[in-house]
């Protein structure tokens, strides 16, 4: 009888269940997955709270990757056009993605402005003429005198947009959800998030949509994903991808163990020989399999291998640092207006508004209402996600949930966006290690790469597993591609790393 082969998985986000899929539609390996949470998703789940759902950072179903594209409308087709927009609620099957306009916002001075920044006249006439004075001779200083070679975030920044464009929309932001100066925090992190995005660019971009039509594909694929005009959206959020996913991952013979916590990691002439887990009752399970795929953080992971790791590697490891989240769904009756005017007293058109204000803790606010109607259950009401970036244990992390949802509401009031009597529900969800940083000990991650590539038959994938600042969909190609050299019997890792270290790389090397 042949042995039945088996991969591990650790974790059930979008890198963990693609994975999963793929090794059911494309071989007979059976996938194990094991996930502490009684969801599937990861961050990319959704939290439902009395019929309202909540985006946990908000979730853009959008790829310069024909493969992702097509992965998630194999999934969830797209709605019929008629009904893509999502506004009217006229019937659209539930399994369905939601074509979406994009628009992101700055708050900045009580006052929106374009995001990603543009000259446009109402940024002139909101930051004044001695403020736009300074961005431009600092712009084109920077221009001719670039900072060589960039050492840190802020040479980064400054580069491509000047000192005072960097201090007056790039520092505060960024400063607030890392919570160290960007002085201190690596370029990777812009070259991994932002490096196609310039002020020439946005200049450009901002002309080329008057005499084009960008939004009307969606695929967009001469735009930059920080310009990209319209993404697609399951109708009840991202975890609804995720979920459907599951369901086929199980219906195929695939197992989903929930509440199963990593915590031993047994290693033997560089091959993973099992896991360990520990399940929500303290109980331990041995699980025996061929390949080991690692979403967990490797900070984690590294603490659970058996033998551990040499010491270089180890204190590579444990000096890695992660950024942990807060979001806050607030229900309001209405917004009030803003100082210029563009703000309904029901509702904006925004899905993300970007708070830069320096006298509020709050980094970013989601208007769930635009994302898909179908997450607001209840009508003429406006459902946001308030979120805040923060360390566990630090004083936003340790504030009881009711001191939280106070202190939220009273940072929205101060900011002019909302009236406190205006608040009608309100509820509160904690996700540790929700960003992997980019300081820390991550300058010297080449040695802990080098360790774990040893191991013939572990794959680190994912944000956390790879210590990334991944997208989703950039952690589902670095799982197609862990799956594609199991299948190939190649220990070789060297591609998984190379997703998003260029713009150009998933056309021209991530194949059907």
């Amino acid at each position: 009888m042949k042995k039945e082969k088996r991969v591990l998985i650790a974790g059930a986000g979008p890198a963990g269940l693609t994975a999963a899929l793929e090794l059911i539609r494309r071989s007979d390996i059976k996938p194990i997955i094991f996930e502490t949470l009684d969801d599937v998703g990861g961050i990319s789940r959704t939290i439902n709270y009395k019929g309202n759902r909540m985006d946990i950072g908000g979730h853009r179903f959008f790829s310069k990757s024909d493969w992702v594209m097509d992965w998630w409308r194999t999934v969830l087709p797209i709605a019929p056009e008629k009904t893509a927009d999502g506004l009217s609620l006229i019937p659209v099957e539930d399994r369905h993605m939601l074509i979406r306009p994009r628009l992101s916002r700055i708050y900045f001075l009580r006052k929106f402005f374009d995001y990603p920044v543009s000259l446009s006249l109402r940024t002139m006439t909101n930051l004044g003429p001695w403020r736009l004075i300074k961005i431009v001779v600092a712009f084109a200083w920077a221009s001719v005198f670039q900072r060589k070679p960039e050492r840190n975030l802020e040479d980064f920044f400054v580069n491509r947009f000047g000192t005072e464009l960097y201090r007056t929309f790039f520092k505060d932001y960024t400063e607030k959800v890392w919570g160290v100066p960007c002085s201190e925090i690596s370029p990777d992190w812009g070259a991994q998030r932002i490096k196609g995005l310039s002020v020439i660019g946005a200049i450009k971009h901002a002309v080329d949509k008057l005499f084009s039509h960008l939004g009307a594909d969606v695929g967009q694929k001469n735009t930059n994903t920080s310009l990209i005009e319209r993404f697609m959206y399951p109708k009840f959020g991202p975890g609804q991808m995720w979920q459907v996913v599951a369901e086929e991952v199980k219906a195929r013979g695939g197992e989903i163990h929930h509440g199963h916590r990593v915590v031993k990691v047994s290693l033997d002439a560089n091959k993973v020989t099992s896991i360990e887990t520990e399940d929500c009752e303290g109980k331990r399970h041995t699980w025996i399999g061929d390949w080991f795929i690692s979403t967990m953080a490797i900070r984690d992971l590294m603490q659970a291998c058996d033998p551990p790791p040499p010491a270089e590697a180890a204190i590579v490891a444990n000096g890695l640092c992660y950024r942990d989240f807060i979001t806050m769904g607030l229900m309001v009756k209405k917004l009030k207006p803003t100082r210029d005017g563009r703000g309904p007293t029901n509702i904006v058109p925004d899905t993300w508004i970007y708070i830069q204000e320096p006298d509020v803790k709050i980094g970013r606010l989601q208007i769930f209402n635009n994302w898909s109607p179908a997450l607001v259950a209840v009508k003429d009401v406006i459902w946001m996600g308030l979120e805040y970036f923060c360390q566990e244990d630090d004083e936003l992390w340790s504030m009881s949930d009711q001191n939280f949802a106070r202190f939220a509401i009273n940072e929205l009031a101060k900011i002019e966006l909302i009236d406190p009597a205006d608040a009608i529900d309100w509820n509160v969800v904690r996700v540790p290690k929700a960003y992997p940083a980019y300081f820390g000990s991550y300058g010297q991650f080449g040695t802990l790469r080098a360790y774990t590539d040893t191991i013939t038959n572990l794959f680190l994938i994912g944000r956390n597993g790879m210590h990334r600042y991944n997208n989703q969909d950039h952690s589902m190609l670095t799982a197609k591609l862990a799956v594609d050299a199991i299948l190939v019997g190649s220990p070789n890792k060297s591609s998984l790393w190379e997703i998003n270290v260029d713009d150009d790389y998933h056309e021209e090397k991530i194949s059907n």
